[in-house]
Order: structure tokens, then C-alpha cells, then sequence
């Protein structure tokens, strides 16, 4: 079984709480994850200002990328730090793991176009134009909802797709996601959303913009924190919002974006990374064929990083 995934919070939860990738409590580690045949994920560095009061986030954000380059030699018998599709592809050849790095919110890089420009010097691949607060780039789906993209939101749109960076539109406002999609001109990712027909939540997407993101040949992460899948969440609540984009025509648009250590609860019949070969088998004895199945949970993703994050 192959799983490349679009979010973890693995990095915050071993800043804050000390302990490595190689084994430890929570959703996801590198021994686990061991099960899949291939595997590649997004650790996204994060710092929500409530956590860490008074600390400058572009300070936190450097900290936190030197935790995940320590991990990435630690661990370097298991896992490879990649920037590219073809990265990814040697470290399995070699019975590794890929781990890219993305950073979930702007305001970790302050909103500045020379840090972006930085980070990605670092081997960011990925980010998300906000978090749950709005910034200078735009507002969220939680906060200032009516507001999009600034002039400079449409400035970094623009400096991350010629860098070759995934823009990730998971926690933004509607106005500033169409905005981001007026302007596009590369694949986009949401890196961890459901949606929001099947649960209304504005963290979900809505069938419109799902569409676009079929247009765009895009992808969109299902995210498996309960609390946006449904009042009763297990494997049938997630295959609801799976069947739902798939009826949208996104059988090549949808992957996995577990939300693993940024949420509190996992849909009933999982505890961690380590189960997601029960969803797998539950949508193959629902009769989907594998090469849809290894499309959400591999290549999908895959496809849009190798298309995008060439360089």
C-alpha cells in the first residue's frame, strides 16, 4: 500500500512537547509508518500565536525547520528530506521514506516575499496563505471571511508559483480562494479540506470550488479530524465526502490530508497513521477499483507535486 499525505502537525507537537519522529505517542511516526510500501508526507511547520505569546513566528518558524532537518538525519536510514517528485522517487528506490516540508501560514514568514523566497531555499515545497487568522496576504475561513487577497496575497501567489511551490488554499477565506484561482496558473492543493456540502463547515470546500480545483488539475486533501467530517464521524462519514467529490468528477483531484497531531479526534476505527489501510480496504470492499484507491491515497498527489515542485 502506497500513502502519500498532505498535512501533519508532527513538527509543532515535537517543538512543544520534545520527542523525534522515530517513535513516539500521538498520530504519526516514522516506525509506524513503516507498513506502507511507499511513503511520503508534508510536515508542516506551525505556531499558533496563543501557544507561544510574544515569540516573533518567523523566529519559530526557523526553530521549527531546523527540529525537521535534525529528524531528517536522525532518521536518515529511514526517511529522506525531498523538494521534488523525483526526490521522492529516489528515497523509495532506496527503502526510504519522503518527507517534504511545507509551512501552514504566511505569517510564518511574515508575509514577506525575500523569507519566501528563503524558505524555499530551505526546501519548503508547500504553503498555506493562512492559518485561522488573517494576515497581510488575506482573510480566513474563520476570520474577516469577506476579505481576499491583498495586493500582495497576489504578489506571493504569484512568487510561489514561479518558485515552484505548492499554494495551499486549506484555511483560507471563499473570496481570497477565488482569488487565489483568478490568478493561478500552475496546479493548486488544499491540503486538508472536506466537503462542506456533505459537513457545512467554512473550513470545507464547497462543489464550486472543488470544481475549479478539477479545472485547475489541482488536488484536495480529505481531512480526517472528526470535527469536519460529521456529527458521528467513522469510515462510512469519510467516505461520504469521498463519494461526493468523486460525483464531482475528482477522481484525479482527491488525495489524503490527515490533519495527524493537529487534531484532537480521529473518525471512530482509528487512532493513528498506522490505520489507514482500514479506509483502504473499506472503500475496495465498496467495490471502487484499487487504481482509483491508490489514486486518493498515493498518486494523485504525486502527479500535482512532480508537475509543480520541479525545481
Amino acid at each position: 500500500m502506497e500513502v502519500f499525505d498532505g498535512h501533519c502537525d508532527t513538527i509543532l507537537r515535537c517543538y512543544l512537547e520534545g520527542g523525534g519522529f522515530r517513535e513516539r505517542p500521538g498520530h504519526l511516526d516514522l516506525t509506524r509508518t513503516r507498513k506502507f510500501s511507499r511513503y511520503a508526507q508534508f510536515f508542516a511547520c506551525f505556531g499558533e500565536p496563543e501557544d507561544m505569546p510574544g515569540r516573533p513566528l518567523w523566529e519559530v518558524f526557523q526553530e521549527e525547520v531546523a527540529l525537521f532537518r535534525r529528524e531528517m538525519e536522525q532518521n536518515a536510514d529511514r526517511v529522506v528530506f525531498c523538494r521534488s517528485g523525483r526526490e521522492a522517487e529516489a528515497a523509495f528506490a532506496g527503502g526510504r521514506a519522503a518527507a517534504f516540508l511545507s509551512a501552514e501560514g504566511a505569517e510564518l514568514l511574515d508575509c514577506d516575499l525575500d523569507k519566501l523566497r528563503q524558505a524555499h531555499a530551505w526546501g519548503v515545497r508547500a504553503v498555506n496563505l493562512t492559518w485561522n487568522h488573517p494576515n497581510a496576504l488575506s482573510g480566513t475561513n474563520a476570520e474577516e471571511r469577506e476579505r481576499g487577497l491583498s495586493s500582495k496575497g497576489r504578489a506571493f501567489v504569484r512568487e510561489m508559483q514561479r518558485l515552484g511551490m505548492l499554494v495551499d488554499v486549506s484555511h483560507l477565506s471563499d473570496p481570497g480562494f477565488w482569488d487565489v484561482m483568478e490568478i493561478a496558473e500552475k496546479p493548486i492543493f488544499a491540503s486538508h479540506s472536506n466537503a462542506r456540502d456533505v459537513f457545512f463547515d467554512t473550513r470545507n470546500l464547497t462543489d464550486a470550488q472543488f470544481t475549479a480545483i478539477i479545472k485547475n488539475n489541482g488536488v484536495a486533501g480529505l481531512n480526517l479530524y472528526a470535527g469536519f467530517l460529521g456529527k458521528t464521524a467513522d469510515l462510512d462519514t469519510v467516505t461520504r465526502h469521498l463519494e461526493h467529490f468523486l460525483a464531482l468528477g475528482g477522481e484525479r483531484n482527491l488525495s489524503l490530508g490527515g490533519d495527524w497531531d493537529g487534531c484532537a479526534v480521529l473518525p471512530r476505527g482509528m487512532e493513528g497513521i498506522q490505520d489507514l489501510d482500514r479506509l483502504y480496504e473499506h472503500l475496495l470492499r465498496r467495490n471502487y477499483h484499487e487504481e482509483l484507491v491508490r489514486g486518493i491515497f498515493y498518486s494523485n498527489l504525486m502527479r500535482v507535486v512532480s508537475e509543480v515542485c520541479n525545481t
